[in-house]
């Protein structure tokens, strides 16, 4: 009966779970955010690691949730590749970035109303970064690295401003920001959710990031048994820093083994509200 046990285990966390993405939904609201905007929607995706064999399934799953949601737009929040821990001849940090063009061909197949926007994460960054960028662009994906772009509606904007890696990159928010008049509402992407504490101090009204897996594996009563840096202070679900919230998603890929257990990968919707609703879903903690 433990063999079987031990067995069953082995299956979901190897097999069942990697693969089969959950759907979070979320409302929030921001103080800032426009009446024209209330009700608009943003589906969040996020450390794709592509793989033929480990991620693309996930990857494909999530894109089918995706489209039936159809949100306004779409946010990708870094790692479409993988930089392997041991670099050699024939897999070196550079020629990883050989996945992004397969990669960036399935998330083509995303469909939202406005759009899908993308920033990078740590393994694009030391990775080729250009070559990312390159493949994500002619599929039609914008990469924010260090910049911000408004989406108008009913005479009122918001912003989306994406950073470069805080881990490998040159992340910064103050050139990022420039372009943004004062009083409008921000949404931020990017890759590496501890920097929420850096972000907090700015006119930043939202931050989605992933970065952490989740740790791939979630104890009861412990949590993850490993997080990588710069995803330690916050690596998962929902949370408030100062006036900023903060979502970090848990990812559809896996690192160093394609294993996922108690912690699902995901995709996020997020709804967003200019005044609370008497049904409104989750908030921040």
């Amino acid at each position: 009966m433990a063999a079987t046990g031990v067995l069953a285990l082995g299956e979901n966390a190897w097999i069942l779970e990697p693969n089969r993405p959950i759907l979070t939904a979320i409302e929030l609201v921001l103080p800032r955010l426009p009446a024209a905007f209330d009700g608009f929607t943003i589906a969040q995706l996020s450390d794709f690691h592509y793989d033929p064999h480990f991620s693309a399934a996930p990857i494909k799953a999530a894109i089918e949730i995706v489209n039936r949601l159809r949100p306004d737009v779409i946010a990708l929040t870094g790692d479409f590749v993988t930089v392997p821990m041991f670099h050699h001849r024939f897999h070196t940090a550079k020629g990883a970035a050989s996945a992004a063009e397969p990669c960036a061909a399935l998330l083509a197949g995303l469909h939202s109303r406005l759009g899908t926007m993308a920033t990078l994460g740590n393994h694009d960054a030391l990775s080729d970064a250009p070559r990312i960028i390159e493949a994500l662009h002619s599929h039609g994906i914008p990469v924010l690295r260090n910049r911000s772009i408004p989406i108008e509606r009913g005479g009122s904007r918001i912003w989306f401003t994406g950073l470069d890696s805080v881990w490998e990159g040159n992340p910064d928010l103050d050139l990022a920001l420039k372009p943004v008049p004062s009083g409008e509402l921000v949404v931020l992407l990017v890759h590496e959710p501890d920097f929420a504490d850096d972000a907090a101090p700015y006119p930043v009204d939202l931050q989605l990031s992933g970065h952490s897996h989740g740790g791939q594996i979630w104890l009861p009563g412990i949590g993850a048994p490993w997080l990588p840096l710069y995803a330690r202070r916050y690596p998962r679900g929902l949370r408030r820093i100062g006036q900023l919230t903060l979502y970090t998603n848990l990812g559809l890929g896996t690192i160093r083994v394609p294993i996922r257990l108690n912690c699902p990968p995901e995709v996020t919707l997020f709804t967003l509200r200019s005044s609370p609703l008497s049904h409104a879903k989750g908030g921040p903690s």
